[in-house]
């Protein structure tokens, strides 16, 4: 695989700061998409390393223990939305305003420290599949991250002649963050080096809202059985000699998609029996 050496995004740069938090890293950016939604970016371990779709786990110290009067740290399992190879780390979440730890989270400022837990694990790696012709992406909402890592990840290039992304939502605001990102690839300097001019070209972005109208209403696996999506994309329904998939997303989006992957024919896979396709099993939105 082509080596990528990371650029400093010198608008976003903060000089980190010496953490008082245990395995704390600066927060370096963020950004609020909707009033559900943010990303942000945040400084990166010397020593830590990771595969491009995995997921760690990171927090902010929760409230004060009026019994005990100490602190427990509030951890929750985040797929990095950024690749393997870039200096900093890229988060996307959501807003939950009850939740014990996005309800914290979502107030965070640049210089602000945020709790990381540098042992990256995941089953939406590249190791995972056996070789295919077509990488699809599925996924609901903040499910959309790891695959941010991967579409920015040499290898998925290197490995399949088209990605398939689809991105299901409620509002279509909930896909500006998907959308620029993919956007952003055309112009991506770096990536146009190292991949090839024009490596984005392979690239076939399917997004669909079910609340809010827009271009393409429905849910994605309803446009699957239907055949709208497929003839959409001009691609034939996934078949186990060319197609591989990766699923982020809610609980019953996933398990309504391995259904469907059964009946076509395709095989769950794990890095420690690659096949088919692999399902991200800690992410719930």
């Amino acid at each position: 695989m082509n080596e990528i050496t990371p650029v400093t995004n010198a608008a976003a740069a903060v000089a980190p700061k010496t953490p008082t938090l245990p395995d704390a890293q600066t927060v370096t950016e963020v950004k609020h998409w909707t009033d559900r939604l943010f990303s942000f970016r945040m400084t990166r371990p010397a020593s830590m390393r990771f595969r491009s779709g995995e997921f760690v786990m990171i927090g902010l110290m929760g409230d004060v223990n009026p019994k005990t009067g100490k602190q427990k740290p509030l951890l929750r399992a985040y797929s990095i939305a950024s690749p393997s190879w870039d200096e900093e780390l890229e988060f996307y979440s959501i807003k939950v305003q009850d939740g014990p730890l996005t309800s914290k989270l979502q107030h965070i400022k640049v210089g602000d420290e945020v709790i990381l837990r540098p042992k990256p694990v995941g089953t939406l790696v590249h190791d995972a599949l056996i070789p295919g012709k077509r990488l699809w992406f599925f996924a609901t909402g903040t499910g959309f991250a790891p695959f941010a890592s991967l579409l920015r990840e040499p290898q998925t290039y290197e490995d399949y002649d088209e990605i398939v992304i689809t991105h299901t939502c409620r509002e279509a605001g909930e896909l500006t963050y998907g959308r620029e990102l993919i956007e952003s690839l055309k112009d991506d300097e770096l990536l146009n080096e190292v991949i090839g001019e024009g490596f984005w070209k392979k690239i076939k972005y399917y997004p669909t809202t079910t609340r809010e109208e827009s271009a393409k209403m429905g849910r994605i696996t309803d446009l699957m059985k239907s055949g709208e999506a497929f003839k959409d994309l001009g691609v034939e329904p996934l078949n186990p000699d060319t197609d591989r998939a990766m699923i982020c997303g809610n609980l019953a989006f996933n398990l309504e998609l391995k259904d469907m992957f059964e009946e076509y024919g395709l095989e769950e896979g794990a890095n420690s029996k690659p096949a088919h396709y692999v399902v991200e099993k800690a992410f719930l939105d």
